[in-house]
């Protein structure tokens, strides 16, 4: 039977927009070509299709998909018995059609019971932007009308396209996977127990507990005021438990108004509201499998506390809105500067979401009360932002080294570390000086030498003392060089460590 010519040119472009609508129902480029190719059995008559490929690397031809071989066809190879048609089409560039298609007839070949006489074969080259990306096979009956073969050009240049656009986002899929697997395993290292800094009392107590909860599902609730680093520990947490390869999502409670909060957490159905103009994924959801770090959870208001314990107890919640249970598998961290204590004398937090919050706590303690960690964590930040800011510093000066040890730490970690960088963009030589660190600081090591009754003489002496000995440490104990780089003479430096009682030959060995 003969089928119906494509008259039209109406008739083909709708024919190619509904295989248009076919190559792009589906991300698999094999389930879309062979619908394709079963869409146009009955509309052309079609009989076999083939969609023969060439390997980007390789540059090899091989058959990705076809359609309506028999198992003969496909133990006999058939792809050999194409492999001459097809690097003549590709080669040529342009479409071929094949008539009587008998075994071995013109170099193409189907099973030997199936001889087509009455059939005739079109290949058509498929190629985009230059790039020779394979070749389209078709058998149809009888003569092939011209109308058949425009469109059948039309349909190769569709698939080719198709092809070339699946291929690219095949590669930033794998480009995305693979980035992806790094960033993970760079978190991992990053926030690795042993790449912590701190090596007091206080902090190996720290470790110990981090040690002791992250292969479990425990809740943790990191006590510790701001700026000592909860999130930190949160992350050390998820980065050395089973869930390390799941999502790590985190909320600040503090940073997000009373009346959002609920849909932040558990999001939110489309129409739950009036400006609910679609429908939200809430963070529970985002974090299913993996750790959910709830920062300032003290912050939470009673209505949201009693929903969160809901979510601790059944695993369960609903969206804003929503009235199907949503069941999740999550590990909850919370972390608060808050006296929680005090907060339940005055009814302000749940006694029994305390509890379920309460479960494994940890302390981390101020930088006031670790302070043999200061010099530590001092140089972990100045060799950081040295790198960041493309400055050579290598050391920092001993009395700033005594500036930063005698002061209070109000911002603890934090403070710390906007201090060190502070230091780095204003220093102009190799050594951060008492002078580079903020005003904070001097003051409040000028107040504590005035109560030890230094005079001004004696706070001078010391300040020139710890220059001049600095420059003695770089030069190994070289007047002259200690004097040039102190943008003086010789002669002054020599009195002065004379004056100070400085022994200069001690420092000959230093580096």
């Amino acid at each position: 039977m003969t089928p119906p010519a494509i008259n039209h040119q109406q008739d083909i472009f709708k024919r190619l927009q509904l295989l248009s609508g076919v190559l792009v129902s589906t991300s698999s480029l094999r389930d879309s070509v062979s619908q394709a190719f079963l869409m146009f059995q009955s509309e052309l008559g079609l009989k076999k299709g083939v969609l023969i490929l060439k390997d980007t690397y390789t540059e090899e031809f091989y058959i990705d998909v076809g359609f309506g071989l028999t198992e003969k066809d496909r133990q006999k190879a058939i792809f050999r018995t194409l492999e001459i048609v097809t690097q003549r089409v590709i080669d040529s560039g342009e479409l071929e059609v094949i008539g009587s298609l008998c075994d071995g007839v013109n170099g193409v070949g189907f099973d030997e019971d199936e001889a087509l006489p009455d059939h005739a074969m079109v290949c058509i080259p498929m190629t985009y932007s230059g790039e020779k990306i394979g070749v389209l096979s078709v058998v149809l009956p009888a003569e092939v009308a011209t109308d058949q073969l425009v469109f059948l050009s039309g349909m190769s240049l569709l698939v080719a396209q198709e092809i070339k656009l699946k291929r690219v986002l095949e590669r930033e899929k794998e480009s995305l996977q693979r980035e992806n697997v790094l960033l993970r395993d760079e978190l991992k290292e990053k926030y690795n127990i042993h790449n912590m800094i701190g090596n007091s009392s206080a902090m190996h107590q720290v470790y110990d507990s981090i040690i002791q909860v992250a292969n479990s599902n425990a809740t943790v609730l990191i006590r510790g005021e701001s700026g000592t680093g909860k999130e930190l520990v949160a992350h050390a947490i998820h980065y050395n438990s089973p869930r390390a390869k799941n999502p790590f999502v985190k909320i600040n409670c503090g940073a997000i108004p009373e009346s959002l909060i609920e849909s932040e957490l558990f999001g939110y159905e489309k129409g739950a509201f009036t400006d609910a103009q679609d429908q939200k994924i809430g963070k529970f959801e985002l974090a299913n499998g993996g750790t959910l770090f709830l920062d300032e959870i003290g912050e939470l208001s009673p209505s949201v506390q009693v929903k969160l314990l809901r979510v601790l107890q059944e695993k369960e919640f609903e969206r804003v809105g929503g009235l199907v249970p949503i069941k999740v598998n999550v590990r909850v961290i919370t972390a608060t500067n808050r006296d929680l204590e005090y907060e339940l004398q005055q009814k302000q937090f749940r006694e029994d979401l305390y509890y379920r919050l309460n479960v494994f706590p940890i302390f981390l303690p101020p930088l006031r009360e670790r302070k043999t960690d200061i010099l530590l964590l001092s140089e972990h930040f100045l060799e950081r932002f040295s790198k960041e800011n493309n400055k050579t510093i290598n050391r920092i000066s001993s009395l700033a080294i005594d500036l930063l040890s005698t002061y209070h730490w109000p911002g603890n970690v934090r403070e710390l570390e906007n201090c060190i960088e502070r230091a780095v963009l204003v220093c102009r030589n190799d050594t951060i000086q008492a002078t580079d660190l903020p005003p904070t600081l001097q003051r409040s090591d000028t107040t504590e030498t005035i109560k030890d009754d230094l005079a001004y003489e004696e706070l001078v002496a010391n300040f020139e003392r710890e220059l001049i000995i600095d420059a003695l440490k770089k030069t190994r104990g070289n007047k002259s060089k200690a004097a040039e780089l102190l943008k003086t003479t010789q002669r002054i430096v020599g009195y002065k460590i004379r004056v100070l009682n400085i022994d200069y030959n001690k420092y000959k060995s230093a580096g």
